[in-house]
């Protein structure tokens, strides 16, 4: 589980304001253009947070009933984890940090440019197979196929690949891959964010904590990493300078200046979306347990969220310097709903509130209820 996240992470647990190509001379920005700038950074963060907390609250329900259907333990982070996870970012960081210094940059951004190509239409597809499907002619029929790769025989069966799509499928996987065209022959920030956006409302979809307590322990280590590396040293912002790949949203300054072809670009990680977004997304479902009717949980800290984001926006503007996000972030986000918790008296409730249960909890209450019945009898 951490290494799914490692990849997208990583490298862009950070807020800079830097140009995507310093050879390339600026415009200097004026309040307009960072205005809307900074502006529409934080309208696509939110909204990636927003739907994929959502979508994450369906694919919860899929997994629960592939489960009870005898399927195996959803896999979601575990504390351990969520412990060494901050480690193990700082490793790839580092590593990262040494390739660039070591290898010719050019070659180095080619390699990855083609790794986040494949991923990004993938992604992309992902998120846009419901609406492309809708729209295709009727006399394309949905012929169903099934990849499936295993590994051993009979119930000892691996199952390696197993997955399942139809024609129309196909027809999203071809439209997507022009956009990946796009952003792979012109490097165009809108295709960047089209994929950056894909990336981030799946991240938060398909990456899921099991609870409150893992996503503290998360949220906190990424705060002390995210602050180390950009406040302590120069190597996180140097990476995400160097690194050309859609793992940051970006939005130029110079918009009103020279359009599309813009470059003088404000730019947010992903990491400082999908990170809080998945935590976010878990007291989406938290909400849903306690049968409510309301969003109170997850509303009050997407607000949080928020407002952190801006004073994030704020502190990078005084300062001119590259900012940890998370430092700001991670504090709304854990700070609202506990300070929630405890004024309506349900502290216990979500610390207590797992995704799915392990196996010893749910025997546990049967071997309880048999108990009290003999008591009875």
């Amino acid at each position: 589980m951490a290494s799914e996240v490692n990849e997208v992470v990583a490298q862009a647990c950070e807020t800079v304001k830097e140009n995507s190509n310093p050879t390339m001379e600026r415009i200097p920005s004026t309040p307009e253009g960072m205005a809307i700038a900074y502006g529409s950074l934080i309208i696509m963060a939110i909204l990636p947070i927003f739907f994929g907390s959502f979508r994450a609250v369906k694919h919860h329900k899929e997994m629960k009933e592939q489960y009870e259907r005898g399927g195996g333990q959803p896999d979601t982070m575990s504390r351990r984890e969520a412990v060494i996870f901050p480690i193990i970012s700082s490793f790839t960081l580092i590593s990262l940090y040494l390739l660039y210094k070591i290898f010719p940059t050019d070659y180095v951004n080619l390699l990855f440019v083609g790794y986040f190509f494949f991923l990004g239409i993938l992604a992309l597809s992902h998120l846009t197979s419901p609406l492309i499907s809708s729209l295709v002619p009727a006399a394309i029929p949905k012929t169903k196929y099934h990849i499936l790769f295993t590994k051993g025989e009979g119930d000892k069966a691996d199952h390696i690949i197993d997955y399942k799509f139809n024609l129309h499928d196909i027809v999203c996987l071809i439209c997507c891959s022009f956009v990946g065209a796009w952003y792979l022959f012109k490097k165009h920030w809108i295709a960047n964010n089209l994929f950056g956006i894909a990336f981030a409302i799946n991240g938060v979809e398909l990456l899921q904590l099991n609870n409150v307590i893992t996503g503290c322990i998360l949220l906190c280590g990424l705060l002390l990493y995210d602050a180390f590396w950009v406040f302590v040293t120069n190597v996180m912002v140097t990476v995400a300078k160097s690194f050309e790949v859609p793992i940051k949203l970006v939005f130029p300054q110079d918009l009103l200046e020279k359009g599309l072809t813009a470059s003088n670009f404000a730019m947010l990680g992903l990491g400082d979306i999908v990170l809080p977004g998945i935590f976010i997304a878990l007291l989406l479902r938290f909400d849903n347990s306690l049968n409510r009717k309301s969003h109170v949980y997850f509303y009050s800290t997407f607000f949080a969220y928020f407002m952190g984001l801006l004073v994030t926006m704020l502190i990078m503007h005084l300062f001119n310097h590259a900012q940890p996000a998370l430092v700001y972030l991670v504090p709304a986000c854990l700070g609202t709903p506990l300070l929630l918790a405890v004024v309506k008296g349900d502290l216990k409730a979500l610390f207590s509130y797992e995704d799915h249960p392990t196996k010893s909890k749910e025997t546990e209450k049967p071997t309880q209820t048999q108990t009290e019945v003999k008591k009875e009898l």
